[in-house]
């Protein structure tokens, strides 16, 4: 088959099971390069039909400080105050740029996240 950019959800569907089929085809096979393409526009049209926005900043700060097992007092002490922490996570302060500095340096949020309105 022939593949094309994808319009609707009839080809979308389409492509999908063609996926399933192919999914296991050796890198470089004539079935490899049909999957990589349809990889490819299948992602393009999630992208523009399915668009995932960007997560809250405080709700990303609280994710990734439960990912890595922190509390408060270790946020404290990269900005500051334990009161400050508590301020921000209960959006009473808004993040300055230093603190968004020093959030990404450490918690690896990335900074996209950190500088959105809350």
């Amino acid at each position: 088959m022939e593949w094309t950019i994808i319009k609707n959800e009839k080809e979308y569907k389409q492509s999908l099971a063609r996926l399933e089929v192919i999914f296991g085809a050796a890198k470089g096979s004539k079935e490899g390069k049909e999957l990589e393409l349809l990889s490819l526009l299948i992602d393009l049209y999630e992208k523009e039909r399915y668009p995932i926005d960007l997560p809250d900043p405080i709700e990303a700060i609280k994710f990734r400080m439960d990912q890595l097992g922190y509390k408060q007092k270790d946020l404290a002490a990269i900005l500051g105050l334990k009161s400050r922490v508590s301020e921000i996570l209960n959006r009473k302060r808004k993040l300055n740029l230093d603190m968004i500095r020093k959030i990404h340096e450490t918690l690896e949020v990335p900074t996209e996240v950190l500088i959105r309105e809350y």
